[in-house]
């Protein structure tokens, strides 16, 4: 039996024993395993990896917390730490110089963050690293030169990211991989490498050739985790494995169109079409003089794994509808355009005895449109040509609170127009036709300003009487609504009774002409008289108007 001296002792000497141990971080777990002292730290809130952590843990384990980055020099005062594990949390960015100093260092873990890339050349400072496991991420890109400072990885899991398209010098570069195929020992290292590249979104165009031949050409059970890799696109190859597809060499895009020269006649349908083929599939777009004003639908199909065809649908084509129309195909290989020529001619037909517009009318093209709204008024900008000696047009506008109309002479081209000082609760109507003739349908822009005092209710209200007018609510300042439509909606349509009943103002809206067409400088503004004006003007906030959107 110990006398009680040397008891005490060593009572003395196992105080002094954990008291020498360093006090673990709140919340964490410190033990001591095998390979030495490990801190664990599971669904707390640290917010940031803790700084000037002791030297002495070999594993750090902080995994379920609200981690949002690796920053540089955390880790400067654990140069012994072997393995760090930075599983499940919210990890977004690692900083370049965020592994400094863990040149020790032999696994990492981040599984299960939100890593949308790697700052590959970090790895430089842990030449030791095997295993790197970055699966359940966001990584959607490997640049060919990733692995090249991972010399001693044998364990790479990338599975259940965002990789579509990865090069197979990837691998190929992996420095592991090389130093064995150097050696004529490429089956040791097949039976040594561990790679995870499964439940990724591959798509199996060209671009992908290189890496599934790389993958069929060596033995995938023993490397890959899961060798079943899946293709999700495209459409042609949805669903098919690796080892079943075959995958052809990028080409530039072939293009070309059944028709180079079309003619119609004014109002009939026509489509333009050209054919693309191209591994990659290539992205198609049209240009044409016109495109900023007439938006036509373009229709896109795939008549072959690697043809495209794409089809421009004109309505009702009008004599400004005539010219070049290109048609432009594009992949990562190159570019490829072929132009198409449309020619409009003229309707034979004649007029209707009826008719309300003349020949001269009938060629001319308007497209009227309200495209800002400024603080006391709307900014107006259209597109006018026409074919006729008859070259310019009226502007008139008028509202339903004066029987005056606000008359200007423009020119054809592209032009803007600003009508300001306009009246709460007011309908407007602004027509643009060819010469002195009266406005066709579709040229005009009908648009109504909201009360002041208005209101949730009043604007439920006002937003009830465009539906049934057939116009579009636009976005005012707060207490004042107001609504526009294009001419179907005029004072000839379903707007009818507000224009039969009009109310006299004491004044016809300002208007302040911004021309884009340098050939008509002079636009003379006149207010035409119809009945004389009459009554108070209202007070409050007449300067607010509603704010108005593109139609």
């Amino acid at each position: 039996m110990a006398s009680v001296p040397q008891y005490f002792l060593l009572v003395l000497v196992f105080l002094d024993s954990h008291a020498a141990q360093p006090s673990c971080l709140p919340g964490c777990a410190c033990s001591e395993e095998s390979f030495g002292r490990t801190l664990k730290c599971v669904s707390i809130s640290l917010g940031e990896i803790p700084r000037n952590l002791p030297e002495e843990f070999k594993q750090v384990r902080i995994e379920n917390s609200p981690v949002f980055e690796l920053p540089r020099g955390f880790f400067i005062n654990m140069s012994t730490l072997e393995y760090l594990w930075l599983n499940f949390n919210k990890v977004t960015v690692i900083h370049l110089g965020a592994l400094e100093h863990l040149s020790e260092l032999k696994e990492l873990r981040l599984e299960g963050n939100k890593l949308r890339s790697v700052p590959w050349t970090a790895f430089r400072a842990t030449p030791l690293l095997r295993v790197l496991d970055l699966k359940h991420n966001r990584i959607d890109a490997l640049p060919e030169l990733a692995l090249q400072f991972l010399v001693n990885l044998t364990y790479l899991d990338l599975s259940s990211n965002r990789l579509t398209v990865v090069s197979k010098n990837v691998f190929l570069n992996w420095p592991a991989y090389q130093k064995h195929r150097q050696s004529g020992h490429e089956a040791e290292i097949l039976s040594s490498m561990v790679l995870a590249l499964h439940d990724n979104p591959w798509l199996c165009d060209c671009r992908l050739r290189g890496l599934v031949q790389f993958i069929k050409s060596i033995s995938l059970p023993v490397i890959l985790v899961n060798p079943y890799l899946m293709c999700r696109g495209p459409l042609f190859k949805a669903g098919q494995l690796f080892h079943e597809t075959e995958l052809s060499v990028c080409t530039k895009p072939q293009i070309s169109t059944p028709s180079a020269n079309v003619s119609v006649q004014v109002g009939q349908n026509v489509t333009l079409r050209c054919l693309a083929q191209a591994s990659p599939s290539p992205t198609i777009a049209w240009t044409y003089p016109l495109s900023t004003w007439r938006e036509f639908d373009v229709l896109t199909s795939f008549t072959a794994e690697d043809a495209t065809l794409s089809e421009l649908v004109i309505p009702a084509a009008h004599l400004v509808d005539r010219g070049n129309y290109t048609c432009m195909a594009s992949n990562s290989i190159g570019m490829s355009t072929v132009v198409i020529s449309l020619r409009v001619q003229p309707a034979q037909a004649l007029l209707a005895p009826h008719s309300l517009f003349s020949p001269s009318e009938s060629s001319a093209y308007v497209d009227l449109r309200v495209v800002k709204q400024t603080v006391h008024g709307i900014l107006l900008e259209w597109f006018a040509a026409a074919d006729t000696p008859e070259k310019w047009f009226t502007l008139s506008i008028a509202s339903d609170e004066a029987l005056r109309k606000e008359v200007v002479h423009v020119g054809p081209g592209i032009n803007t127009y600003t009508v300001d000082d306009l009246l709460p609760g007011t309908k407007y109507e602004v027509c643009l036709s060819l010469g002195g003739q009266p406005p066709r349908q579709g040229r005009c822009v009908v648009f109504v300003t909201g009360q002041d005092d208005g209101g949730l209710e009043g604007r439920e209200r006002l937003l009830h009487t465009t539906v049934i007018l057939c116009a579009v609510l636009l976005a005012v300042p707060v207490g004042a609504y107001a609504w526009a439509a294009q001419a179907p909606c005029s004072c000839r349509g379903c707007g009818q009774r507000w224009c039969l009943h009009r109310r006299n103002a004491p004044r016809c809206p300002l208007a302040v002409p911004e021309h884009r067409d340098d050939a008509y400088r002079d636009h003379t503004a006149v207010c035409e008289d119809g009945l004389r004006p009459g009554g108070a003007e209202r007070e409050g906030d007449e300067q607010r108007a509603g704010e108005g959107d593109d139609l």
